[in-house]
């Protein structure tokens, strides 16, 4: 059975930063991908940066230049940065992880990110 922790989450001021922790563990085996999604109240889970082999990255245009996703394969961890948070990033952030030979999905619990003065 696969898990995903995530952790990090919390309030902060506009301008201001927070990091985004997510371990995987059990058995998983052949990452393909790691992602973190968000999704606001009443609105539709969006993907907000993503990792692959060769570390290539992509991000959503609203978060270019001020999140940056990277990874530890030796951990199994993928971690998010985020810089410059606006109260538009307000949302709960997921992990996701893409693995195995059938490229399952799994899922963290989610971690609340509120951005408020």
């Amino acid at each position: 059975q696969v898990q995903l922790v995530e952790s990090g989450g919390g309030l902060v001021q506009p301008g201001g930063s927070l990091r985004l922790s997510c371990a995987a563990s059990g058995s998983i085996f052949s990452i393909y991908a790691m992602r973190w999604y968000r999704q606001a109240p009443g609105k539709q889970r969006e993907l907000v940066a993503s990792i692959r082999s060769g570390d290539i990255t992509n991000y959503a245009d609203s978060v270019k230049g001020r999140f940056t996703i990277s990874r530890d394969n030796a951990k199994n961890t993928v971690y998010l940065q985020m810089e410059t948070l606006i109260p538009e990033d307000t949302a709960v952030y997921f992990c996701n992880v893409v693995a195995g030979t059938l490229l399952t999905n799994y899922w963290g619990q989610g971690t609340q990110v509120t951005v408020s003065s």
